[in-house]
């Protein structure tokens, strides 16, 4: 009776022993075969009868298990859905509208991010503004070959712009500048006039960035203009700004808010401007587009942290964005003479057309442009990332797409 209790108390101890460690070595024992069928027997019925497996057994069974659930899975695209929305900017009126332009450009209303058209469609298209200026000026030799006959005639310089395939053009007032010709307000008025009467597009009008006498120039340009839903460029903290939306208001325009990269400054210009009496929908920001090389990750950076706000509902950040690729001119390797790097014939465009491709999806809606060859490659891109190119069919690879 001693020796058969002795057997089930070991028993036991060696199926607990089994049952938490899995396994057990038993060195210098010695037992005979009723021993041993008496150890084994409760060992293998505990076994069969349900015992817990051994532990590597059970990782193993769970790691087939895993396994199969993996195969079996179904991959759903991760899909966001943004509470908020940009606003739609139009530029431009028709007769219909109290205008004279033959197209009309709306820009915003985006509901997601540039292109994600797997989460929702975006109701309009990136648009392409030209530059002209009011006065010969100094430009890379790649960007005024294409110009140098009209270059003292604003009206046929906006006419070749369109030609080219511009969406809008951008006049400059630059000869307003007290530095250069000190043109007076009226006279750069009645330029406004002979461009409007030349092309049928709509037109952003620029001043010459002389913070005292902008605001000035740009109040008789609205006034010249009224009724055409032009976009006058720019009211910012440094010039009187409040005079410019008044302007706006007045004679039915839009108004870009400039900002050096800082997405706080944005935000806070664009409250004062709608405290002043300017309608969201009248407002398109400029956040500043850097050069490619020249702190173009800081506009990436600026630029989607003001769409993904205004997508997440900060209503202070809800309007278009403006990116002048142009600037891409400022960076001397686009238009340096230096074979080396490659001939800037081809090594100048591109540098714009790839400055201006960043700022695209990162957010960008309008575009300003100097050299045609950009704009035709940018209207390309946007037809082949948005799956609308003569090939046809959606556009997955973007590499390819890009290449």
């Amino acid at each position: 009776m001693g020796e058969e209790s002795e057997s089930t108390n070991l028993v036991k101890n060696l199926l607990k022993v089994v049952q938490e460690l899995g396994e057990i070595e038993i060195d210098n024992v010695t037992l005979d075969v009723e021993q041993l069928e008496l150890i084994i027997q409760p060992i293998v019925s505990s076994i069969m009868s349900g015992a817990r497996p051994l532990p590597q057994l059970q990782a193993q069974s769970s790691k087939q298990a895993q396994i199969q659930q993996l195969l079996e899975a179904k991959y759903a695209t991760p899909l966001e859905q943004y509470p908020g929305r940009v606003v739609e900017v139009q530029l431009g009126a028709t007769r219909s509208e109290g205008g004279s332009r033959g197209s009309i450009v709306k820009i915003g209303g985006a509901r997601t991010m540039p292109f994600y058209s797997f989460e929702a469609e975006n109701p309009n298209r990136p648009a392409f503004a030209m530059d002209i200026f009011d006065m010969p000026l100094s430009l890379a030799k790649m960007v005024k070959m294409h110009y140098e006959d009209v270059m003292t005639d604003p009206a046929a310089w906006a006419k070749r712009c369109v030609e080219f395939g511009a969406d809008i053009v951008s006049l400059n007032l630059i000869s307003t500048d007290p530095l250069l010709n000190d043109t007076s307000p009226q006279t750069a008025a009645k330029t406004v006039e002979q461009v409007l009467q030349a092309v049928d597009v709509p037109i952003i009008i620029g001043g010459s960035g002389n913070k005292q006498k902008d605001p000035i120039v740009l109040e008789a340009a609205a006034a010249a203009a009224a009724g055409e839903r032009i976009l006058l460029n720019s009211a910012n903290t440094d010039n009187d700004h409040k005079r410019i939306v008044e302007a706006a208001n007045k004679y039915g325009h839009s108004v870009v808010a400039f900002t050096p990269m800082d997405v706080n400054n944005a935000k806070k210009l664009n409250k004062t401007l709608l405290s002043e009496g300017l309608p969201k929908d009248h407002i398109v920001i400029d956040p500043t587009t850097a050069a490619l090389g020249y702190g173009i990750d800081y506009t990436i950076s600026i630029m989607e942290r003001i769409k993904l706000a205004g997508l997440l509902g900060d209503e202070d950040l809800q309007m278009p964005v403006l990116a002048p690729a142009s600037n891409a001119w400022g960076a001397r390797e686009a238009w340096m003479k230096n074979e080396d790097i490659g001939p800037r014939e081809l090594r100048g465009p591109l540098w714009e057309t790839i400055t201006l491709l960043t700022a695209m999806l990162a957010g960008g809606d309008l575009f300003m442009i100097s050299h045609p060859a950009t704009t035709r490659v940018a209207k390309g891109l946007v037809q082949d990332l948005l799956g609308n190119s003569a090939k046809g069919g959606v556009v997955e690879d973007w590499v390819t797409a890009l290449g």
